[in-house]
């Protein structure tokens, strides 16, 4: 990283401010590979807290829902995209609802 861009990070007055640094504005290519691998990431989070709480292993909560226990791995790595009639799927097995918010 250059040592303009550095300076730029340091100065950043907010998170919005940084990612715009770091990663572009909004619509920017780079920005959105990163906007698509974040929510990858927080789903991956979400899903692997919520089967831990549940007390299942990836595969028994493969073994529930019908699917292999390499994919479960996938999805909680954030290494698959996965369609979201699979998510709702995979979190109906941990005896959870998936809603999705549009903003």
């Amino acid at each position: 990283m250059n040592k303009e861009k550095q300076k730029a990070i340091l100065a950043a007055k907010n998170f919005s401010e940084l990612l715009d640094v770091k990663y572009g504005k909004r619509g920017e290519p780079e920005r959105e590979r990163f906007e698509v691998d974040a929510i990858a990431f927080y789903i991956a989070e979400v899903l692997k807290a919520e089967r831990e709480e549940a007390g299942l292993t990836q595969q028994q909560l493969a073994d529930k829902i019908g699917t292999k226990k390499s994919y479960i791995s996938k999805v909680e790595n954030g290494d698959t995209d996965v369609h979201l009639s699979i998510l709702s799927k995979i979190f109906a097995g941990l005896g959870k609802r998936v809603s999705l918010t549009i903003t």
